[in-house]
């Protein structure tokens, strides 16, 4: 009921129920040096069944799936045995739940939205525990006990979980989304994403160009559908779709780029 032991491979199983979530962090895995997807799936029964037929090193578990809270699932995996490393994948506002989790032996938690960047940090993160506990104690690890610089992680989360959002510590910020329903077709999930990818490009956007943006040392002016979509790991077409939206709902806007002949090319730059 142990992960697979090969250190030079991170066998990654990733629980989602949304196909837009779960395509883009498989290729966020992918992509990750010594990682690599060992399956998907999207309830959580599946997941004891799969870790029973499957060597697992890490699960991607969502708190929110369609018959079960991850925090459960994670209590029945650890009830049964399983001692996978777990990264919970939760919003800000649910740190308590993460905070539960903690004595039933989370590793780690990426609160959403969070870009491919803070994505990538914490699988690596993993990977170096992972190796640090493997030399001091032989690949075991007291599941009960609760770290206290994790611990200390998910206080300061609790603390003040939407202001650190916003100000980018989670890798992304808080969605600021008026709190309607989306149109039809569109993911909340995939939104935020594409949200943070487009404000780690190009930093807020200037009042008319009267005062410089707060932006990060390798933002640029504005950023292209392509540009947003490499950033995500989706496609051109769908990273289109979601910008349009957020210039409807005002939190980025349209640049639109003349050339010497043709249709403008569409760029977009983040709004505070």
């Amino acid at each position: 009921m142990t992960g697979a032991e090969d250190e030079s491979t991170i066998r990654t199983l990733i629980v989602d129920d949304d196909p837009d979530v779960v395509r883009m962090h498989r290729l966020f895995v992918e992509a990750a040096d010594g990682f690599e997807v060992a399956g998907t799936l999207g309830r959580g029964a599946e997941v004891e069944p799969f870790l029973a037929a499957e060597p697992v090193d890490l699960i991607l578990l969502d708190v929110h799936l369609p018959d079960a809270n991850g925090v459960d699932v994670l209590e029945r995996l650890r009830a049964a045995g399983h001692r996978a490393g777990v990264i919970m994948i939760t919003a800000a506002a649910e740190a308590e739940t993460v905070r539960s989790a903690l004595g039933s032996g989370i590793d780690d938690y990426l609160v959403k939205p969070f870009t491919v960047v803070e994505f990538t940090r914490r699988l690596q993160m993993f990977r170096s525990s992972r190796a640090t506990r493997a030399s001091e104690s032989g690949g075991t690890r007291d599941r009960d006990a609760v770290d206290p610089a994790r611990q200390a992680a998910v206080d300061e989360l609790v603390g003040g979980a939407r202001g650190e959002a916003a100000a980018g510590v989670t890798g992304g910020p808080a969605s600021d989304a008026p709190a309607k329903s989306l149109p039809k077709g569109f993911s909340q999930p995939t939104l935020d994403l594409v949200a943070g990818a487009l404000r780690e490009l190009t930093g807020p956007a200037t009042d008319h160009g009267t005062a410089a943006p707060m932006a990060t040392p390798s933002a640029t002016p504005d950023a292209s559908a392509a540009e947003v979509a490499r950033a995500c790991g989706i496609s051109k077409v769908s990273a289109r779709r979601y910008l349009d939206l957020l210039t409807r709902q005002d939190r980025a806007e349209l640049r639109p780029r003349y050339g010497s002949a043709g249709r403008p090319e569409h760029r977009y730059r983040w709004r505070p």
